[in-house]
């Protein structure tokens, strides 16, 4: 039998929920960029050949890592209004008085697609060498439809130019743009009826803001029902700050996730526990706004919805380039076990994003896992700096660090 690449002599982390258990001195093959077999060692088939046998020397194999929620197309900084929170302000002070996401949306839109690619690519690197091997990119720092589609293509150009994949989201109801300004009503119809159609192809879902700075419940449908037209899944950013029911309306269109769900009640997590809808949580940003409300995290364990972890990278509210650290503050903030931070950083995550050909170590799924020199997977969310992995399988083709 022969393979295009041997893994042997690893510790193999097999599952990441319930039962978790490694396979100890174990091997994986790979064949046409998917696992083509896995398991201990000793059980290789003995004709078992490759034009790559990697000797793995004990180290820990885990699925490659999935960024579900990220933000990071974007041009300029917003460390002033860092300063500004520093001093008492809150976020959405800082969003009504013209900051927030409309200071980014002016600089972004002054950007060229080359610069906008130079420096997310930078911020890609960083996660691509943390072991993520999936990473979703929401548009939203556009709200013009030139804008927002060249967002859209500096994602999509990310993909295609480096090794990770790339899964685009049009977030173009992401807050009200300065032409639009008292006119959100205005504002959804042009979303709806004249960006929306201009960048589907560009996209793999469609997300939108729903909370008490962001977009009202009736306004976040319409989007939904225009998203449902051209046939794009949904996902939402809800209950960030407020409880508008947003989570509960995302699992009655089926969404594939809600995210934030800092307010989130029990109501809302029985509606999307029936729906299979995801809760992404995104500790980065409950952190670096110094928030004090946590999502009800025993609410969703008790109803077994499924959690992911994201890292929100974006310039406002979580500029933190890192998903490995923001695995550790799902554990010391919110409280998750690392097993759970584990299966929401891969299986779960990758189901927030509607894939089911990752996200986990398995024949037939896609050849994406990295080696680690940890004992154990607890190690990525115990450290906080300082672990990388020595080597990350993108689609069957190694990178080492």
């Amino acid at each position: 039998m022969r393979f295009d690449a041997l893994y042997r002599h690893a510790r193999i982390a097999t599952e990441q929920g319930r039962g978790a258990g490694i396979i100890e001195d174990g091997s994986l093959a790979v064949l046409d960029g998917s696992i083509a077999w896995l398991g201990p060692d000793r059980d290789l088939p003995p004709a078992a050949s490759a034009d790559i046998d990697h000797d793995c020397l004990g180290a820990l194999l885990t699925p490659g890592l999935i960024d579900c929620h990220t933000h990071l197309v974007f041009a300029g900084n917003r460390a002033d209004e860092f300063e500004q929170r520093l001093q008492g302000v809150s976020y959405e002070d800082i969003a009504r008085a013209g900051g927030g996401i409309v200071s980014t949306v002016r600089a972004t839109r002054a950007a060229s697609e080359d610069d906008l690619y130079s420096s997310a690519a930078d911020r890609v690197a960083a996660l691509m060498a943390e072991g993520v091997t999936t990473v979703e990119i929401k548009s939203g720092y556009g709200l013009d439809i030139a804008t927002e589609k060249r967002i859209l293509q500096v994602a999509r150009r990310l993909g295609e130019t480096l090794p990770i994949a790339v899964r685009t989201t049009f977030l173009g109801a992401h807050a009200v743009p300065p032409e639009f300004a008292s006119r959100a009503d205005e504002y959804i119809d042009f979303v709806c009826e004249k960006m929306l159609p201009a960048v589907a192809r560009l996209s793999d879902a469609v997300d939108a803001y729903c909370d008490n700075v962001g977009f009202s419940l009736a306004q976040t449908e319409r989007v939904f029902q225009a998203a449902e037209a051209h046939s794009l899944p949904l996902r939402l950013h809800a209950e960030q700050f407020s409880n508008q029911r947003g989570a509960e309306l995302a699992a009655d269109y089926r969404a594939l996730s809600a995210d934030h769900l800092e307010y989130l009640d029990e109501a809302g997590v029985k509606r999307m526990a029936e729906m299979g809808t995801v809760a992404v949580l995104l500790p980065g940003a409950f952190h670096f706004l110094r928030e004090k409300q946590l999502p009800p995290v025993d609410l969703l364990r008790r109803h077994t919805v499924p959690i992911a972890v994201a890292s929100d990278l974006n310039p406002g509210s979580s500029p933190i380039v890192s998903l490995l650290a923001n695995m550790h503050l799902a554990c010391t903030l919110f409280r998750l076990t690392p097993v759970e931070v584990l299966r929401g950083v891969t299986i779960n995550a990758a189901r927030a994003l509607g894939l089911t050909d990752r996200g986990e170590l398995a024949p037939g799924k896609r050849a994406d896992f990295c080696l680690w020199r940890a004992e154990s997977p607890a190690e990525l969310c115990y450290w906080l700096g300082g672990i990388r992995p020595i080597l990350t399988v993108f689609g069957g083709k190694a990178r080492h660090a």
